[in-house]
C-alpha cells in the first residue's frame, strides 16, 4: 500500500514543521509513487542524471563520493525525512552517490515537476531552499569540526546530532537508537582513521558515555556527551520542513 501524504507517519513528528491542507494536497500530486529498496542499493550515482527525486520514509542510508583511487568518502548519513536528489534536480547531475544502508522505503517524485513547485507553491519552494541552506550550514560545521576538534569531540558531536534526529523521529527506545553503519563509514565522515575511531569509541564506552555496538547506539550519559561535543545542553531543537 502506498502511503498517502495525509497519513504520512513523519508529519506528526516534532522534527518537522506542520503542513497546511493545501501543502499536503500539492505533495500528494507531486508524489508519483514509492520505492522499496534493499540494503546496499545504489539510488543515485555520482555524475549521473536521475529523473527521480526521493524523500526517505523509512530506513537509513548514506551519501558518498568516489575518489580517484576508487575508494569512497562518506559525506553524511540519511535518516527518515531527508530529501534526496536535489543536486540532480537543479544541476542536472549528481555530485555524489547515494546508497541504502538498511532496507528503505522512499517517496518518489518526478524531477520534471520540480519547477511547478517554484511556479505554483512559493512556500514549498522556500522550504526546498531552506533545506539546501541547512545542508550548506552543516557542511560548514563539518569543515569547522574537521579543522578544530579532536577525534573524541568529533565522534561525540556526530553522536549527539544523530541522537537528536532519531529522538525527534521516534526511533529511540530508552537510550538506544539504530545506527546500522560501519565504523569505517563514521571514520570517513569525520576525517579520522579507522584505528583512531575504534580507540575513541572504546574510550567513550569505558568512560560510561556512549556505546555503539551491533548496529545500535546507546547514549549512557547525554550531558557528558554534549559537553565533549561542545554543544549547549539547553540549545533549541531544530525544526525543519518535510517534502
Amino acid at each position: 500500500m502506498v502511503t498517502r501524504c495525509s497519513n504520512c507517519p513523519l508529519r506528526t513528528r516534532p522534527l518537522f514543521v506542520p503542513m497546511t491542507d493545501a501543502e499536503v494536497g500539492f505533495m500528494q500530486k507531486f508524489k508519483t509513487g514509492e520505492l522499496d529498496a534493499d540494503a546496499g542499493t545504489t539510488l543515485m550515482i555520482e555524475g549521473a542524471n536521475s529523473p527521480q527525486l526521493y524523500t526517505a520514509l523509512e530506513g537509513m542510508g548514506l551519501r558518498y563520493k568516489t575518489l580517484e583511487s576508487g575508494e569512497r568518502q562518506v559525506i553524511n548519513f540519511i535518516l527518515p525525512g531527508d530529501f534526496i536528489g536535489l543536486q540532480a534536480g537543479v544541476m542536472k547531475e549528481m555530485q555524489h552517490s547515494v546508497e541504502t544502508t538498511t532496507r528503505m522505503k522512499l517517496c518518489v517524485f518526478d524531477r520534471k515537476a520540480l519547477w511547478s513547485l517554484f511556479r505554483d507553491h512559493p512556500d514549498r519552494a522556500y522550504d526546498l531552499t531552506w533545506i539546501a541552506a541547512m545542508e550548506e550550514h552543516f557542511l560548514g560545521e563539518s569543515l569547522a569540526i574537521l579543522g578544530h576538534m579532536n577525534g573524541i569531540a568529533r565522534v561525540a558531536r556526530a553522536f549527539v546530532r544523530l541522537h537528536d534526529r532519531a529522538e525527534a523521529l521516534g526511533l529511540i527506545e530508552g537510550a538506544k537508537m539504530p545506527l546500522p553503519y560501519r565504523q569505517q563509514d563514521m571514520a570517513d565522515a569525520l576525517g579520522l582513521s579507522l584505528v583512531h575511531t575504534n580507540k575513541t569509541l572504546k574510550k567513550l564506552r569505558e568512560d560510561g558515555v556512549a556505546m555503539w555496538r551491533d548496529g545500535f547506539l546507546n547514549i549512557l550519559d547525554y550531558r557528558r556527551l554534549c559537553k565533549i561535543a561542545e554543544l549547549d545542553l539547553d540549545r533549541e531543537p531544530l525544526v525543519r520542513p518535510l517534502l
